[in-house]
């Protein structure tokens, strides 16, 4: 019984952090062979996760190929993705930065463009491949950077890192892996017989890249070793774990999500405060008075002393940050008038008010909860009574200023 206990907590626990993504992958062979998407959805399931994808891979196609194509557009319509894969042709953003700037750049942005047209929340992809195995011998004579593997992966690596950061998008650091691997494990082919196409290992090297990115978690979890050894299978783990999982953050990810922040201006009670939040798009303010907000930028009036606790919770696409600040309010008469000398009732209040031992010419002001003026009065009486009859209920304030328009006296009043 103590061991079916056992096995019930761990598959409850496993089973707490099990998460769901919807992906779609735009590409061409470097994603359809092997199936990468398919590769991607086995190591995912053997963690527990669970992978639903769509694909859109031919052969050869740049990005400017995809970004009016009715299929791709159709199928980034078809679904409201969590995330969508941009692979762009293996050469293209290695090209010469003229070309890039015009070839390449433009349809990154108008794919992401058309991306976030369907689903604002859909975060893009940008699929980082890899320096041929000899470099690029095609282009090797008009542009020399590309006639080694490491300058063109170094071109690679920096122009999808570009784009990632032009679209607020994240960047699946496949090439970087790959480069790790060759590195340091030169025993292990990650290339086909092509010198360009990925091998198995590299396309499973791929494969847990992407579920470092996708889910956020540990690719060493993963027990799918699709046909390859243990030994290879394991060290391509701890490449993806080390490049992709242990510094997630240089591939954006968490980069353009919400961080809360704000400033305020304090004039008396009155504060205004200064939304300085980035990548959130709602807003809930709470006062520590009761009272809160989802302007943006809200004015908020106090009515009483003490240190009040703000609280800015800044959203978006269901991902929250919060952040506060302390706000000490002093409600003080300037010229020392107790609310011994100043009588309001009755209190709660029906329908007529009565206030006494009001100072010569001062302004009575009947303010709602949130700071709000519904009346005010200028009186030159020390006596006045009036009706609340159009109030609703709720709780008020009375507030009395004088002919300078220094703050008096301040009551809390509630109509029933």
């Amino acid at each position: 019984m103590k061991n079916f206990s056992l096995i019930l907590a761990i598959f409850i626990s496993f089973n707490l952090y099990s998460q769901s993504k919807k992906v779609l992958f735009i590409g061409n062979s470097y994603t359809g062979v092997n199936n990468l998407p398919q590769l991607v959805y086995d190591v995912a399931i053997s963690v527990g996760d669970t992978l639903i994808f769509d694909k859109h891979t031919p052969g050869g196609n740049r990005l400017m190929n995809h970004a009016t194509n009715p299929t791709a557009l159709a199928k980034i319509n078809s679904n409201d993705w969590d995330h969508v894969v941009l692979q762009g042709q293996s050469q293209e953003p290695s090209f010469p930065d003229t070309q890039v700037e015009t070839e390449v750049y433009p349809f990154a942005t108008m794919l992401c463009d058309s991306i976030r047209a369907n689903d604002a929340c859909t975060r893009p992809i940008f699929y980082m491949t890899w320096g041929r195995e000899n470099g690029d011998a095609s282009n090797c004579s008009n542009w020399p950077p590309v006639c080694t593997y490491e300058g063109m992966d170094s071109l690679l690596n920096l122009r999808y890192r570009i784009m990632g950061d032009d679209n607020e998008a994240y960047v699946s650091p496949v090439g970087a892996v790959w480069h790790y691997i060759r590195d340091n494990h030169p025993d292990i082919d990650l290339y086909s017989s092509d010198g360009s196409h990925p091998s198995l290992s590299g396309s499973y090297a791929a494969a847990c890249t992407f579920y470092s990115i996708l889910f956020q978690k540990n690719p060493t979890l993963i027990s799918f070793n699709s046909s390859l050894s243990e030994s290879d299978a394991s060290t391509i783990k701890e490449a993806a774990k080390i490049v992709t999982f242990d510094n997630l953050s240089e591939w954006n990810v968490g980069t353009f999500d919400p961080v809360a922040d704000f400033s305020f201006t304090q004039n008396g009670t009155e504060i205004t405060f200064n939304n300085n939040s980035t990548f959130a798009d709602s807003f809930q303010w709470l006062f520590g008075d009761g009272d809160i907000s989802t302007d943006a930028n809200p004015i908020h009036n106090f009515q009483n002393n003490n240190t009040f606790t703000i609280q800015l919770i800044a959203s978006k696409c269901g991902i929250t940050d919060t952040t506060t600040a302390e706000v000490a309010i002093d409600v003080v008469a300037s010229n020392n008038i107790s609310k011994t000398e100043i009588k309001i009732f009755p209190n709660p209040i029906e329908n007529l008010i009565t206030i006494n031992g009001i100072p010569e010419n001062s302004t009575i002001m009947i303010v709602n909860a949130a700071g709000k003026e519904w009346n005010r009065i200028n009186n030159q009486t020390e006596s006045v009574r009036f009706s609340l009859s159009k109030l609703n209920q709720g709780i008020y304030f009375i507030k009395i200023q004088n002919r300078n328009g220094e703050l008096l006296f301040v009551e809390k009043i509630i109509k029933n």
